[in-house]
């Protein structure tokens, strides 16, 4: 009999940002298995994958209740072997003598035994795939409750394991498995009882408040967001990851709008974005023109008639962490760009070459030697070079590192710097990803280039060249955005003179000899 399979795994609340990977292993793993045993075969038919905050779930069709059987071929003697020798052969596979057959093998003839091999029940042997499947996903860190041996990504209060109507038994984590589970934890049915595995999404969301179903979920969210926005002339700006997040943050999602005051829209925008959206999980709202409005979408787990309260509350949380941004812009602007340089003689850029002074110092030289070579201004350049690292001193981008950069243009700006200076303090970190902008105008490529090219010259020349799986220096991206920022805007310098120019700036330790050896052997 073939029949839907529903497992579902019922937890404490799940890691936000590996839910659905962990999701589409559990069902992926499962159904491999499944038809590795034969309880299914291998056919595009749909599966259900489920993913909430506090659970694990698949639904797989055409599940037997028995694996079809297979037969085992095993080689034994050869035909010209003795006749006890090819008797306990056949006992041993509980055939007669006359049973075996005859196969040309490499080496002669010799006897084979063809024997069927009952398929497995499914009763007997889902709670061992279920159990192994959970070990093999990619769960960094493990945890263990109760006065148990169990182990899992979070401590696990319920299992389903359900064919058609019929309860599998079993116990997974410790945990005895039913037709049971739990709605959302304060709009839903507290015990929801399945009497057919398909039951299981429909009666979970309208019992539950649940929707299981993650894509689900998220187009559901995304799709009030955008009403929400509209409504209000406004836009989301780049949400998709933060998306991603939120959908696995809630079981039944709602969206709120809520405001700040329209002064914390004195500190930079980029600020503001960042403290809602990594640390509060809200959507900032941005006007026609790109910039930030004093209002937010706030995404919730609870649907009320009357959101005051929740509303209220969110923009009572969001307060403090503005003001403390706002209190870092502040505090950071008292101190000029230019007097945090010689500080970074205490920061270690790295034990082998030095800190992170002595690594402005080589950018700043090569900065402008590139920039001579482009006919730019060598002096802004090696100014730009000077001071980019300077905002790693800020209080803003130590609780921010995203900002680093970014930062450093605003307060540059603030000191007084050319805006040439400023905006090349911004885009020396660019191109940070693949198909990000590249720095515009020819003293912003110059100081980028230096900084990429002494991170290379300087890490290559350590041996620490990157592996077929671990890149800790981003030394492939350094190299892609030096081949993009030479290329796409068809700047006229040669790759193997600007090598020579970084090296030129190890002339310590051994560094340069090292990076010429490298060099050789690898083209940069």
């Amino acid at each position: 009999m073939t029949a839907p399979l529903l497992v579902e795994l019922l937890t404490e609340e799940l890691p936000p940002k590996s839910l659905r990977l962990l999701a589409e292993e559990f069902a992926k793993r499962l159904q491999s298995e499944l038809i590795r045993h034969r309880l299914k075969s291998n056919d595009p038919r749909e599966m259900r994958v489920f993913a909430t905050p506090r659970r694990l779930g698949v639904l797989i069709q055409e599940v037997r209740d028995q694996g079809l059987p297979s037969e085992l071929e095993v080689q034994g003697p050869s035909t010209g072997a003795p006749k006890q020798a090819v008797e306990g052969f056949a006992r041993k596979h509980g055939l007669a003598p006359d049973a075996l057959e005859r196969l040309a093998a490499p080496k002669g003839e010799v006897f084979v035994a063809r024997t069927r091999i009952a398929g497995v029940q499914l009763d007997a042997k889902l709670a061992e795939l279920v159990e192994e499947t959970l070990k093999k996903l990619p769960i960094p860190k493990l945890m263990r409750w109760g006065s148990g041996e169990a182990q899992f990504v979070r401590p696990a209060h319920g299992l389903v394991m359900l064919h058609g109507t019929s309860v599998v038994p079993g116990r997974v984590l410790g945990i005895e498995a039913g037709n049971t589970t739990r709605g959302h934890r304060f709009m839903g049915k507290g015990e929801i009882v399945f009497a057919h595995a398909d039951e299981y999404e429909a009666r979970l969301k309208s019992e539950g408040m649940v929707i299981a179903d993650f894509k689900t979920r998220r187009a559901e969210i995304e799709r009030a967001l955008i009403a929400a926005a509209s409504g209000l002339g406004a836009s989301l700006g780049d949400y998709q990851i933060l998306l991603d997040e939120v959908a696995a943050l809630v079981e039944h999602p709602s969206v709120y709008v809520g405001t700040f005051d329209a002064v914390f829209l004195e500190v930079p925008q980029e600020c503001l974005v960042l403290t809602m959206r990594q640390n509060q999980k809200y959507f900032p709202l941005f006007g026609t023109d790109g910039k930030l409005l004093p209002k937010f979408l706030i995404v919730s787990n609870m649907q009320m008639a009357d959101s005051r309260h929740i509303i209220a509350g969110n923009q009572r949380v969001v307060r403090p962490r503005l003001e403390d941004a706002r209190f870092f812009y502040d505090q950071d602007r008292r101190v000029r760009l230019e007097s945090r340089v010689p500080q970074l003689a205490k920061m270690v850029y790295h034990n082998k070459l030095g800190s992170q002074l002595e690594r402005v110092e080589r950018i700043q030289l090569l900065a402008g030697a590139i920039a001579r070579l482009l006919g730019a201004g060598a002096e802004q350049a090696e100014r730009a070079a000077w001071l980019a690292k300077a905002d790693l001193l800020t209080g803003m981008v130590g609780e921010f590192p995203e900002l680093q950069g970014v930062m450093g243009r605003y307060y540059a700006l603030h000191d007084g710097e050319a805006p040439e200076v400023a905006d090349a303090i911004e885009a020396h970190y660019r191109p940070r990803f693949a198909g990000d902008a590249l720095p515009a105008g020819p003293i912003a490529a110059a100081v980028a280039l230096a900084d990429k090219l002494d991170t290379l010259i300087g890490i290559f020349g350590i041996g620490l060249a990157p592996t077929g799986d671990k890149d800790p220096f981003a030394l492939r991206r350094h190299a892609l955005g030096i081949v993009r920022m030479l290329a796409e805007p068809g700047l006229p310098l040669e790759l193997d003179a600007l090598i020579g120019l970084a090296r030129v700036q190890f002339r310590a330790g051994g560094i340069a000899e090292g990076v010429q050896a490298e060099h050789q052997n690898r083209r940069l």
